[in-house]
């Protein structure tokens, strides 16, 4: 079946559907990454957008149940130059089309991506629209794209709409996690910690957040533009010096606006599994995951208490920062995705021994808040 791709600027591609029947508008990006498609597929932070993949072989590895990072899959639309449905690899148990079909997301293969990708790179991100339908002329297509603008693509925040928690036996931490689109791995990193996890909704206040008497605030990342989440500005200025806290990708962006920095959108993102990171206290560069159209100005880090920890080696791009009187910091990338062969788990492990020292600081607030919460019913 044949399938186009409209881009808001009039330009068309024409291939082959792979995906499901229809039409789908979404900001069109594009990933550099090599493998992981099934991760970038479910990732929320893609929420609303239309992915390219610049390998040009997509689907040879198929689909397993162990490698989603949500249960739904996030993206509008997905764009490969080569599609595979036979998949080769002894965990696949379905095809990179069959969960697109399943969950009605339009592919489309058999176009050049590599123009595509140059095209984004020097014009920016733009919207466009995939379509299976042979008799939508251009200009209905481009009717339908302009109804639909990027703002509530990425507005609708893929959270959970109420707490729950994931217990582990015998854990001393008590993290709550602030979902904002959050990964299934920053859940396996902190269990794999043995930390229980409670998980909220990205519009819990400080005062709900408070009534769980976490150890530790974890921030994830989610989609869109940070500016759009006000409530969660608040709610994080308001616990800043609390507890201590840990902000991955747009939890970053947010870390920072509570501690009034100052946020841009980049041309074109960063999207992949392989931007070089340099952490300036070691000089080191770290290979990382991204996934990110907004990021940290450097000029508006002045006159904060913040210090910069870490810059992209590419653009010069703040990747990480660190308050300078309380316990918070926050990195752009995605620890735990572990692209590299010198993964970024460690900074998991920063975050839990910042969590002891606190503790440590904090002995009769600890006690305090939590016979209280127990008294109250809370625990």
């Amino acid at each position: 079946m044949q399938a186009r791709l409209l881009l808001e600027d009039g330009t068309l591609f024409t291939g082959k559907s792979f995906g499901a029947e229809g039409e789908l508008t979404g900001e069109v990006v594009f990933n550099t990454g090599v493998t992981g498609y099934q991760e970038v597929v479910s990732d929320p932070s893609y929420y609303g957008q239309i992915v390219t993949m610049t390998y040009p072989l997509i689907g040879n590895y198929g689909i397993s149940r162990d490698d989603f990072e949500a249960l739904v899959p996030s993206i509008h639309g997905l764009v490969v130059r080569r599609y595979e449905p036979i998949p080769s690899n002894w965990r696949a148990q379905y095809s990179l089309g069959d969960l697109l079909k399943e969950h009605d997301i339009p592919g489309i293969s058999d176009i050049d991506t590599r123009m595509l990708t140059r095209k984004i790179r020097q014009n920016g991100t733009m919207k466009g629209i995939i379509t299976t339908s042979s008799v939508k002329s251009v200009e209905e297509l481009q009717a339908m794209m302009a109804s639909v603008s990027v703002e509530e693509l990425h507005n609708q925040v893929a959270s959970t709409s109420t707490s729950f928690l994931y217990h582990n036996p015998g854990a001393k931490e008590r993290i709550v996690l602030v979902d904002f689109g959050a990964k299934n791995g920053i859940l396996r990193q902190l269990n794999q910690r043995g930390c229980d996890v409670v998980i909220v909704p990205h519009d819990t206040t400080a005062e709900e957040v408070r009534r769980l008497n976490p150890d530790g605030i974890q921030l994830s990342n989610g989609p869109g533009d940070p500016k759009d989440v006000p409530h969660a500005v608040q709610m994080i200025s308001e616990l800043l010096g609390e507890y201590p806290i840990f902000g991955i990708c747009l939890g970053h962006q947010l870390l920072s606006l509570a501690c009034g920095a100052d946020t841009e959108k980049l041309k074109f993102g960063h999207r992949g599994g392989n931007h070089p990171v340099k952490e300036l206290a070691t000089g080191r560069c770290y290979i990382t995951s991204q996934n990110h159209g907004y990021a940290v100005t450097e000029a508006s880090i002045a006159g904060t208490e913040l210090e910069i920890t870490h810059i992209n080696n590419n653009d010069k791009t703040i990747e990480g920062v660190r308050h300078k009187k309380h316990p918070a910091f926050s990195v752009q990338y995605h620890p735990e995705a572990s692209p590299g062969p010198q993964d970024n788990n460690y900074l998991f492990d920063r975050f839990l021994e910042m969590i002891k020292e606190h503790k440590q600081q904090n002995p009769k607030r600890s006690r305090q808040a939590e016979m209280m919460a127990v008294a109250k019913g809370e625990l």
